[in-house]
């Protein structure tokens, strides 16, 4: 190829190499960060936070509660047909196969339904049989519902109109250390086994 031929071809390359450099710093500048405002300073997700509710005996409480103790919270809602009542009873099985660890280990169910899920509702709902012994069940005005949610990142929406309606919403479980820190989550449909393995793991780690 003449020399003229092979500084031209050359030059090409480069022009459209730098073009593509350009598009590349343009496109990931303007991308906006997965994770910006969700990662703390120590790398942890920032879940968690302040919140105020009642529990299923009517007594305030706030994030103070989570405190001293290994905490598995969970945000649903009482009249849900199939994952509350399923996440619930797997739940029920970790708490027996933690064995002593479970005494340091308490489970919280947030209702996302405050119209329907007063603190009696949630006290004979958590009464169930199979369902985790000792789970402590909050509730609020739809404000402090919402504000918990939020801290929790937990999405929910209200489905339906009349006495017929439902929710959705999220179905992660959050594990919480005794410092009341976000530790890890625990996804739905593990199944007893796969869940005890990280709640144990996370508490050997402290």
């Amino acid at each position: 190829m003449p020399r003229r031929s092979i500084l031209l071809f050359a030059g090409a390359c480069l022009a459209i190499a730098a073009a593509l450099a350009i598009v590349t710093v343009v496109v990931v500048g303007n991308r906006p960060s997965a994770t910006r405002g969700e990662i703390g300073a120590t790398g942890q997700p920032l879940v968690g936070g302040d919140f105020q509710l009642v529990n299923q005996d009517g007594r305030p409480v706030d994030q103070t509660m989570l405190n001293g103790k290994w905490s598995l919270v969970f945000f649903g809602f009482t009249y849900c047909p199939e994952f509350c009542p399923t996440t619930l009873a797997e739940l029920a099985a970790v708490q027996q196969r933690l064995g002593d660890k479970a005494d340091d280990l308490q489970i919280v169910f947030v209702s996302i339904d405050p119209e329907r899920d007063t603190p009696q509702q949630l006290k004979d709902y958590l009464s169930s049989d199979g369902f985790p012994k000792g789970t402590i069940g909050l509730t609020g005005t739809p404000d402090q519902v919402a504000q918990a949610a939020k801290a929790y990142r937990a999405y929910y929406e209200k489905v339906g109109e009349g006495e017929g309606y439902t929710m959705n919403h999220s179905l992660t479980v959050y594990l919480m250390g005794p410092d009341g820190r976000f530790r890890t989550a625990v996804a739905y449909g593990l199944g007893p086994d796969k869940a005890t393995k990280i709640i144990e793991d996370a508490m050997a780690r402290g």
